[in-house]
């Protein structure tokens, strides 16, 4: 499908937000779509930022440098057409639970866009988000998320909050094993992570993962 672009917000140096028309289409919070340029017949999958609610469909981009298809996308002019497909993926939240249940978002860098398309679209979710990043400018959106309820480790920047890597923090901190966690983010942080919940006993069908690469 093409769906003509209606904002692109730079958000740092290497991350944006494109923002498209919706078209009425459907898709649950934490899915993903293939984005590309039109008639290139190539795409790279990104998961939506946007709530379920909202008029539009949004995703958080980290521009790859040397990348195919994310700095082209940055520079689309507004009105043009990209090519989507989807929604595709099974990383999303049981709507029922979100009224039964605390829930623990753990993420790097643009990981975080599924966890903002999550508390977009269920406003009386109870959660935490672990975020860790590399500078301050890595906070994408911050001021959409409850302050008490968003931990950022930075790991090349001091700053308030935790001076070091997600992983560095994650053993230190106590965790509620009823919570459902979900892990997003690069491969090597999700190993990481998941063996750390584990040690503090939490339980495998208590946590959900999602890799970027």
């Amino acid at each position: 499908m093409l769906h003509k672009v209606l904002e692109i917000r730079n958000l740092s140096t290497t991350a944006y937000a494109l923002r498209l028309e919706r078209k009425g289409l459907s898709f649950k919070a934490g899915q993903c779509f293939n984005l590309g340029l039109k008639n290139s017949g190539v795409n790279r999958e990104y998961s939506i930022y946007s709530g379920e609610n909202d008029d539009y469909l949004e995703f958080l981009i980290k521009e790859v440098k040397g990348g195919t298809v994310s700095p082209s996308l940055r520079k689309v002019a507004l009105g043009e057409e990209i090519n989507l497909h989807g929604p595709y993926g099974s990383f999303v939240i049981d709507p029922i639970k979100v009224e039964q249940i605390q829930f623990c978002f753990i993420c790097t860098g643009t990981g975080i866009a599924p966890f903002h398309s999550f508390i977009r679209s269920h406003p009386n979710l109870d959660y935490q988000i672990i975020n860790g990043i590399r500078f301050l400018n890595e906070r994408y959106d911050y001021d959409e998320y409850h302050p008490l309820k968003i931990t950022t480790c930075i790991s090349r920047e001091k700053s308030t909050g935790f001076h070091g890597r997600l992983t560095d923090h994650l053993p230190k901190i106590p965790v509620d094993t009823k919570s459902i966690f979900y892990i997003c983010g690069n491969q090597k942080m999700i190993q990481e992570a998941y063996e750390i919940l584990r040690k503090k006993n939490v339980s495998g069908n208590h946590i959900f993962t999602e890799a970027f690469f």
